[in-house]
């Protein structure tokens, strides 16, 4: 076992339950940013966005867990307005659905996830639709 995957195993309790379902590297990201942004902001709700806004960044939500992305960089048009910009101008979330990501991309990861026939959806229904499973998904898996 190497040291940095013993490190995300001893963090896996300490991080909420869909990024402890992903890869080792999305729950390293995620609670170190927690731990950085709670010495900043303390703890609470603008700690816990931050570390997301990270993990977005490398990775995507894809049923109840978290995937490396194929290109690093923003997920969501919110994202991409960066602190403290995000917080003056809040615009919705793709709920870590790579919305940036390509119409072929999307089509996968509806499939993925029960989506039937994604090519015959828009760009923004799909990502919608993705989110929607992502949250079934995610919602099953708290049940177990």
């Amino acid at each position: 076992m190497t040291d940095k995957h013993r490190q995300a195993e001893e963090m896996r309790n300490e991080v909420p339950s869909t990024v402890a379902r992903s890869d080792d590297k999305a729950v390293r990201t995620y609670k170190k940013t927690l731990e950085a942004a709670e010495e900043t902001y303390g703890e609470g709700e603008r700690a816990h966005r931050t570390a997301y806004a990270s993990l977005k960044h490398t990775h995507e939500k894809v049923g109840d867990h978290w995937e490396p992305k194929e290109h690093r960089g923003p997920s969501d048009p919110q994202a991409a307005q960066g602190a403290p910009a995000s917080q003056r101008r809040p615009r919705p979330t793709a709920q870590g659905v790579d919305a940036n990501a390509s119409k072929g991309h999307l089509d996968q990861v509806a499939r993925r996830v029960g989506i039937d026939n994604p090519q015959d959806l828009g760009r923004d229904e799909l990502v919608r639709a993705i989110e929607k499973a992502n949250a079934r998904a995610t919602a099953r898996a708290r049940k177990r």
